[in-house]
């Protein structure tokens, strides 16, 4: 299972919060998984010069098609900055098609628990998915 491990771009401003993104990608076939491999490897370049980047991370888990990536921005704005900047803005587009499921959460933390353990971002992407099933089926107590 190569991983990519936690880079960190930036330095966080101490006292602060980091907004975190955790995200979960299957993609239809395996003829998808080198193509998306190579454009996750373009995101990660991209990420590590990126504005507003304090941290980020890779999982690609090639035999199950499935790929995790797990981030830490300075704000919302930084993260939707850098989804909206090429190359990042051009490979989500391109890889929509080739997609099975993918699965986002989001949430903040102190900049003072940076760099997040796979095991929490796993965690919020387990609970997400969850409420997002029960969201579908109209069974959530919200």
């Amino acid at each position: 299972m190569p991983t990519l491990p936690w880079t960190t771009p930036n330095p966080a401003t101490p006292d602060t919060r980091a907004f975190v993104m955790a995200s979960r990608f299957e993609v239809r076939s395996a003829k998808d998984v080198p193509r998306f491999f190579l454009k996750s490897l373009a995101a990660w370049r991209q990420v590590r010069s990126a504005p507003g980047a304090l941290g980020a991370s890779l999982i690609a888990q090639p035999l199950k098609r499935t790929f995790f990536t797990l981030s830490a921005w300075e704000g919302r704005d930084a993260l939707y900055a850098f989804a909206g900047t090429e190359p990042h803005r051009s490979i989500m587009s391109v890889l929509r098609p080739t997609m099975r499921s993918s699965n986002f959460t989001f949430w903040e933390l102190p900049v003072e628990e940076l760099p997040i353990s796979w095991e929490t971002a796993k965690q919020h992407l387990a609970e997400q998915a969850r409420l997002d099933a029960a969201t579908a089926t109209g069974t959530t107590d919200r």
